[in-house]
């Protein structure tokens, strides 16, 4: 966005105000001569790109044709965090409706220091704008509103003599320091800005976001290149800009410090820079030029704030996740429900930006960064923080359990406590997600390694049932790191066995099958025998995977004696079903038959309807192998209605291909098209792309 101005440049007490002749100084009555040219208005950012929308917006509130009709814009707000280009975009809107000639009456510019410690008072800039009209210091009042009078009265004869004046009041800090600026009339325009909304005013607002990574991109490579107009290296190294523009949170003031960072070292490559900022525990230390810094521009908003709005930024900063429910903002605070009347506070400094849905908050990455080193920097802050992080940890576990317990849930238990149902569970883990695996990462750090391990086993069925396997190596990664540290070999074990299943389903099968053998060691070493059970199956599904069927068999075999010896029958159920698919897979179907028939007896006795359901379509796809078409058809069936049941989409489009492969084998293409349709349908619920894509792509080759 080019130069920032707010609150950057010369104080404008006691300016010149001029208007757009040059030829002759004019006399204005009893004022004095107006002056000539707009000296005060800052100039245009150099490099200024993006905001097309934004300055097409503002351009549309200036144009003095809708002045007159009803509901015309008279005042417009621009409002944003500290360092997004406020100032530049108002800047460049002015100097573009000047150049449409749509304020002959000129432009008066007053810099209102709001977040100084001198901040100019209405009063102040009201004398400001005065002189500036011409008006001889003797004559102007004493007072707001005195002042105020006359400074609309001394407008209103510069409309009729010269025309429309445009005022702009930049970096305003409360609607009380503009308020009394607004310059009266159907044809004057007042433009403001500021860090926080104002919505006393009555204006347009018009609040400001960071730039889109396109823009950021043009900044940096504008930047460099007013420089020196052969410096390419933004265009030479397009990944590391976007990687550069990401970690300046496509904030304005961080690219334009990055780039004169670079403008400084012309041998510099932009991924040396990148580097420097990714591996610094304090980005903010490097976006400083000498003469620009992030972090002072962020504190100068963070000092004004109250003690409670500047506490709760502090909470937030540490908050796991790229946003945060009411629910989790209540349990940083340490309250039984989210302070709303805080955060409101905070959303109007634009310090805090409402989330993808309401009730949920989230932090610009730069401000979140800013935040945590203010809480680094004293040790009460950081106590303060650390109990609440361990309130945040334990409040997931507490919840992820619960949740767990219902994805795990079958007839005839007990119902877990907190949730309603299964499908209620899903929906809070769906919603907290992105906060789960974060905190999860927290594992790392002694104090919280041994509720992350846990909160960590919770997680892996969910992340199972969502397919969220990149998820669950994160989740996976943290618990492994922490056991291992700890010396906790069964922790270790159950971490690398979820590792090994997120790995084979990511199609890192080789991988998943060393992570399986460290698994199962590691618990033949403690003498878990149930554990190695476990270890033993997913062994089995991992070597099917990488076609290593004969040892696929024989793990599955071993898995299914070590269970029946503790007595196990849900696992025992699971192994069944595996060593059918394998001895399936081996060309061995009337063995995978009784093999599945075994596992689906064991899961309905234990009324496990998923469990069912999965061998049901294993089964399926053994007895068309057998040639008992019209039992698969049947098989499948009650597959589809079990994953249904317990909306697992995945699996149901799983069904539903092999359902459609059925049909094109019993000469049916019209039922096979419209499985395969069903099928895509299901995969897109899923989550599961690829596999859409293929069950459309299959469907399209039997359109007739």
């Amino acid at each position: 966005m080019g130069e920032q101005y707010g609150g950057d440049h010369q104080d404008f007490r006691g300016g010149e105000f001029r208007g757009p002749f040059t030829a002759k100084k004019v006399e204005y009555h009893q004022h004095g001569p107006a002056p000539t040219a707009l000296d005060a208005l800052p100039p245009k950012a150099a490099g200024f790109t993006g905001r097309g929308d934004q300055l097409a917006e503002l351009l549309g509130a200036f144009d003095p044709d809708g002045g007159a009709a009803p509901g015309a814009v008279l005042v417009a707000a621009v409002s944003g965090l500290g360092g997004i280009g406020k100032t530049a975009l108002a800047v460049q809107a002015v100097h573009e409706a000047c150049d449409k000639g749509w304020f002959p009456g000129g432009v008066l510019f007053v810099n209102l220091h709001g977040y100084d410690d001198d901040r100019v008072t209405a009063e102040q800039a009201l004398e400001t704008l005065l002189r500036a009209l011409g008006t001889s210091p003797e004559h102007i009042p004493n007072g707001v509103d005195a002042r105020a009078a006359l400074y609309r009265s001394v407008l209103a004869a510069r409309e009729r003599e010269l025309g429309a004046v445009l005022v702009l009041a930049d970096n305003a800090s409360s609607a009380e320091q503009v308020g009394p600026l607004h310059p009266g009339g159907v044809r004057h325009r007042l433009l403001a800005t500021s860090r926080s909304k104002l919505p006393q005013l009555g204006a347009r607002l018009l609040p400001l976001g960071e730039l889109s990574p396109g823009e950021a991109y043009d900044l940096l490579d504008r930047a460099l290149r007013i420089a020196a107009r052969d410096d390419a290296r933004v265009a030479n190294e397009g990944t590391a800009a976007a990687q550069l523009s990401l970690l300046c949170g496509h904030l304005p003031l961080a690219l334009q410090i990055a780039a004169a960072l670079l403008v400084l070292d012309r041998d510099k490559p932009v991924a040396e820079l990148v580097a420097e900022l990714a591996e610094s525990g304090d980005r903010l230390q490097h976006l400083d030029d000498g003469e620009r810094s992030v972090r002072a521009a962020f504190d100068l908003s963070y000092r004004r704030l109250p003690a409670e709005q500047a506490r709760l930024l502090r909470l937030l900063a540490l908050a796991p996740g790229p946003e945060v429910t009411a629910e989790v903002v209540a349990v940083l605070d340490g309250a039984d429900a989210a302070p709303v009347r805080v955060l409101d506070a905070l959303c109007r400094a634009h310090l805090v930006e409402r989330g993808s849905g309401r009730g949920r908050w989230r932090l610009h990455d730069l401000v979140r960064v800013f935040g945590v080193g203010v809480v680094k920097g004293n040790a009460g802050l950081w106590e303060e923080g650390e109990a609440a992080r361990e309130r945040v940890l334990g409040f997931y576990l507490r919840w992820a359990r619960a949740a767990d317990d219902w994805l795990r849930w079958l007839p005839g238990r007990p119902e877990p406590e907190r949730f309603a149902d299964r499908a209620g569970a899903l929906v809070w883990l769906d919603s907290e997600r992105a906060g789960l695996v974060a905190v999860v990462q927290w594992a790392r750090e002694e104090r919280f390694a041994d509720t992350g391990v846990r909160l960590s086993q919770c997680l892996a069925e969910y992340l199972d049932w969502r397919r969220s396997f990149d998820d669950k190596i994160t989740v996976c990664g943290a618990a492994r790191e922490a056991t291992h540290r700890a010396g906790n070999q069964v922790g270790e074990a159950i971490a690398w066995h979820s590792l090994g299943i997120a790995l084979q389903q990511t199609g890192r099968a080789g991988e998943a099958v060393d992570a399986h053998i460290r698994a199962r060691d590691l618990l033949q070493v403690v003498g878990d025998r149930l554990g190695e059970a476990m270890a033993w199956d997913s062994l089995g599904v991992a070597l099917r995977a990488t076609g290593r069927v004969e040892e696929a068999i024989d793990a599955h075999t071993r898995a299914r004696d070590l269970f029946q010896v503790v007595g196990n029958r849900p696992s025992e159920a699971r192994a069944w079903n595996n060593l059918g698919f394998a001895l399936r897979e081996a060309g061995r179907a009337g063995e995978a038959i009784d093999a599945l028939t075994r596992a689906r007896d064991l899961h309905q006795a234990a009324g496990n309807r998923h469990g069912e359901a999965l061998t049901w379509n294993n089964l399926g796809n053994a007895l068309q192998e057998a040639g008992r078409v019209e039992e698969a058809f049947e098989a499948y069936d009650k597959a589809l209605e079990r994953f249904r049941e317990f909306e697992d989409w995945y699996r149901a489009g799983r069904a539903l291909s092999n359902m459609a492969i059925a049909h094109q084998h019993a000469a049916r293409p019209a039922e096979a098209r419209t499985c395969f349709l069903q099928s895509a349908d299901a995969h897109t619920r899923a989550n599961a792309p690829t596999e859409a894509a293929q069950a459309r792509t299959w469907a399209e080759e039997l359109t007739p």
